[in-house]
C-alpha cells in the first residue's frame, strides 16, 4: 500500500480523520491487550474514526468504531494498524 496511512497506527490519527483498521498488532507482551481491541470490534475492514484527543500529547483519544465509542491510551492505539477509508 502505498498510500498516505501506509504502515500507521491508530495513534497517528489526527482528530475527525477516518480510517479502516487493517489488523491489531501484538508482542507475547501485549497478546490480552490486542486480543480485548478485536473483542470490542477493532477487527481488519472496519471503519475508525479520531473524535478527540487529549491536550497534551494526545493521551487519551477518542475513537468510534462501528456504532460504538471508546476512550483508548496511545499503547493501545499503537498496537492498531490502519489504512486509507477507501
Amino acid at each position: 500500500m502505498t498510500d498516505a496511512f501506509s504502515s500507521k497506527s491508530l495513534d497517528h490519527l489526527k482528530a475527525n480523520q477516518v480510517a479502516r483498521v487493517l489488523r491489531v498488532n501484538h508482542s507475547k507482551e501485549d497478546a490480552h491487550m490486542a486480543r480485548q481491541l478485536e473483542e470490542i470490534g477493532f477487527i481488519a475492514g472496519e471503519k475508525v474514526k479520531v473524535l478527540n484527543k487529549a491536550f497534551f500529547g494526545g493521551d487519551p483519544m477518542v475513537v468510534r468504531i462501528g456504532a460504538s465509542t471508546f476512550a483508548l491510551r496511545k499503547a493501545e492505539a499503537q498496537l492498531i494498524e490502519i489504512g486509507s477509508e477507501h
